[in-house]
């Protein structure tokens, strides 16, 4: 089990939360939730070891196009760079959704 964290610098605040996907067979999970500082940070867990630099390079590219406020939690089961770009756009679109309808989009995500 390998533990990454990433930070990237956000532009504008970020007000509702969301969770999407599941850990399972090849699936990951990602809770996202406004974060107090104006920065992104991301806590990855996953059960693949030496695949940072793969896990880098796909957060780079994501949060240089989404630069919200977030801190985002990542558990992963063996996910291919693909699925993580689709879950993480998945959350956003759901934050975005939820901003649109003026509350959360998920309510047991974490504060």
């Amino acid at each position: 089990m390998e533990h990454l964290t990433f930070e990237y610098p956000a532009q504008h605040v970020v007000t509702s939360r969301a969770h999407v996907g599941v850990v399972g067979s090849g699936d990951l999970e990602v809770l996202l939730w406004p974060n107090d500082a104006m920065r992104t940070q991301v806590a990855v867990q996953t059960s693949v070891d030496g695949y940072g630099h793969i896990w880098k390079s796909v957060l780079d590219r994501f949060f240089s196009r989404f630069d919200g406020a977030v801190r985002v939690e990542i558990n992963d089961f063996g996910a291919t760079p693909g699925v993580v770009s689709l879950r993480l756009a998945e959350a956003v679109e759901a934050v975005q959704a939820a901003r649109d309808a003026g509350g959360a989009a998920d309510p047991g995500a974490p504060r």
